[in-house]
């Protein structure tokens, strides 16, 4: 991330601002992930739309959405680590 005037025009970079906008940007990250596995999920297992699902289509959401949690916790833990990098580098 490019670094921006963001502590009052005197060109120092505020870094609480900075670690807000880098996590914000991680959110986001995470939500487009999210999205784009939802839209898998519906598409890989949603032939066409009822009023109610069979078994074939629930199994299939139902791994689907497993996969999803899983991949959503290793995201989720690899964000973390790299937090925890950059915390033990900005303490050094």
């Amino acid at each position: 991330m490019a670094d921006l005037d963001l502590g009052g025009g005197d060109g120092k970079v505020d870094p609480e601002l900075q670690e807000f906008l880098m996590l914000e940007k991680q959110k986001a990250q995470v939500n487009a992930q999210i999205h784009e596995f939802n839209e898998v999920c519906w598409d890989k297992c949603v032939d066409k739309p009822g009023t109610k699902l069979d078994s074939k289509t629930e199994t299939c959401l139902n791994n689907c959405v497993d996969r999803f949690i899983d991949t959503s916790l290793l995201i989720t833990n690899r964000f973390s680590q790299l937090l925890q990098k950059q915390a033990g580098a900005l303490g050094q």
